[in-house]
């Protein structure tokens, strides 16, 4: 109709009788990286930009790991030869990247070849493209680590970027880090009693700066808290986890963030297999972590999707105590208006169906035929056997975690939204969700997804839901870096005695 927007999905797709839609594959070779859509050719283009570089090739492979990573292969110009031999490619062309592309789209190694591999008819032959040593990575001349913090955060750091040895003069990011194994590097070094904050990795990323940062000394609080920003002068701010156990998206937020005070992310909480838990019961146990941190109120919080409804949850358990709530950041969470027809084993199910978008047309229609018949465990096997999943991943431990993602659907489904004396700020995102499958299934969104407030004013007053708009969709409000950036902003202004908020107003609604 006029006026209507078109999204160029990049998808090719054909009608059915019925009026459905069937996913064909995509007329590009467009790959998904931890949850991003990446065009490896806009990347090549790129490369072949800087006077060292002839031809280029930029792929996702496997690594050691399980990690899927960008590499890029170059071929270097005839002219260039020789200095191309003896300089550090792959810190130069990182930075001739990293200074054109956002983060994500930035190679995690670079591999020089004397030419690209090519079949018989003349196209790239991608299975002849050899895997990246060591020297592929940008890295500063090897020094061997110093003293025990050091040795113990260098080993740390080769298990989790599969690298074969870590100086001292490495920069995590540089060999391939980011958020994720992030969050893995903090609770790993909790294990080893070495103290340090998300913060510090990011202002510290080199091994060597960060060692000088850390402690053997626990601090006092539960070992699953994540310590994201160093303590402040105003009260904590306290991020819960979303519904998928995952808290790794508060590390890249607090660093665009400008706030005067500690931020700490709440672990994923236990489960009692005998009695499933209820939303109450959760909040509770959590409300134990946060007053071992701070005993007292005012308390603040935030979450993400689903997260946001615990950390509803949370307040209601804490004003029951006679605390004060002083402030609630709810990331695009709606509040449906009625219970989901889909069980929580279901909501599972096409959770972990999602996180397959990036396999190619074939492989995905196979486990999506698979997965209405089947139990996770088989899913998950099916999905090891066609190379979706490592051979060496834990399936029973994978397994765990999505019956605890299952039984937090059921205790979401079962929470009954009452109505608080509390203020919340919604930030919402003003794009409309468009993945794979929701566009492969019937999947209507309600007028609750569909609201700024989310459905959020059925159960406060109008004027307590202060909706602030986002660039982006559910996703890429928070992975796109220009997006977070502005919804870091946006919750900086909202907070109360915030730099950003001394001496100003409140964020404006809706």
């Amino acid at each position: 109709m006029e006026g209507d927007r078109l999204y160029r999905t990049g998808d090719l797709a054909r009608y059915l009788p019925d009026g459905n839609l069937e996913f064909l594959g995509r007329n590009d070779e467009q790959v998904k990286i931890r949850g991003f859509r990446i065009e490896p050719g806009e990347i090549a283009a790129r490369l072949a930009e800087h006077p060292l570089v002839r031809e280029a090739v930029v792929v996702a492979q496997q690594d050691g790991s399980g990690e899927q990573r960008l590499v890029a292969y170059v071929v270097a110009a005839a002219e260039h030869a020789a200095e191309a031999e003896g300089a550090d490619l792959a810190g130069t062309l990182r930075a001739h990247v990293s200074a054109r592309l956002p983060d994500y789209m930035v190679p995690a190694a670079f591999v020089r070849l004397a030419a690209l591999p090519l079949t018989p008819n003349g196209k790239l032959d991608r299975s002849a493209l050899p895997a990246p040593r060591d020297a592929a990575y940008a890295r500063a001349a090897y020094e061997p680590p110093q003293g025990e913090i050091e040795t113990a955060l260098a080993k740390l750091w080769a298990e989790l970027l599969g690298v074969a040895r870590v100086g001292r003069h490495d920069h995590f990011f540089e060999l391939g880090g980011h958020s994720l194994l992030a969050v893995q590097l903090l609770s790993r070094a909790l294990d080893l009693r070495l103290t340090f904050s998300a913060a510090d990795l990011f202002q510290t990323p080199v091994l060597k700066e960060l060692a000088s940062k850390i402690h053997f000394e626990r601090q006092p609080i539960s070992p699953e808290v994540i310590s994201v920003l160093a303590t402040a002068s105003q009260p904590p701010l306290f991020f819960v986890p979303t519904g998928l156990g995952d808290c790794s998206y508060v590390l890249g937020l607090v660093k665009e963030m400008d706030v005067d005070c500690a931020v700490y992310a709440l672990p994923w909480p236990s489960f009692n297999d005998v009695c499933p838990p209820t939303l109450e019961a959760i909040a509770a146990e959590l409300i134990l972590a946060i007053r071992e941190i701070q005993p007292q109120g005012p308390y603040r919080f935030a979450g993400y999707s689903s997260g946001a409804i615990l950390a509803y949850a949370i307040a209601q358990r804490l004003l029951s105590l006679d605390e004060v709530v002083s402030f609630m950041a709810f990331i695009d969470v709606a509040l449906p208006a009625n219970r989901s027809s889909i069980s929580p084993t279901q909501m599972v199910r096409e959770a972990l169906l999602d996180s397959f978008e990036s396999l190619d047309n074939e492989s995905f229609e196979m486990l999506e035929g698979f997965a209405g018949q089947s139990s996770i465990l088989q899913l998950l096997e099916k999905a090891q056997q066609i190379g979706a999943i490592p051979l060496d991943c834990d399936l029973q431990n994978a397994v765990l975690m999505y019956e605890k993602i299952a039984q937090f659907q059921r205790a979401l489904d079962l929470y009954r939204v009452p109505s608080l004396q509390v203020e919340i700020h919604q930030f919402y995102a003003n794009e409309p969700l468009l993945s794979r499958r929701a566009r492969s299934r019937t999947n209507p969104i309600g007028p609750e997804a569909s609201s700024p407030m989310r459905g959020w004013d059925r159960v406060l007053s109008a004027e307590a839901v202060h909706a602030v708009p986002v660039p982006g969709d559910h996703v890429t409000m928070m992975r796109i870096t220009e997006n977070r950036q502005v919804l870091a902003r946006a919750i900086s202004m909202a907070l109360p005695n915030s730099p950003r908020t001394l001496g100003q107003s409140q964020a404006p609604r809706s």
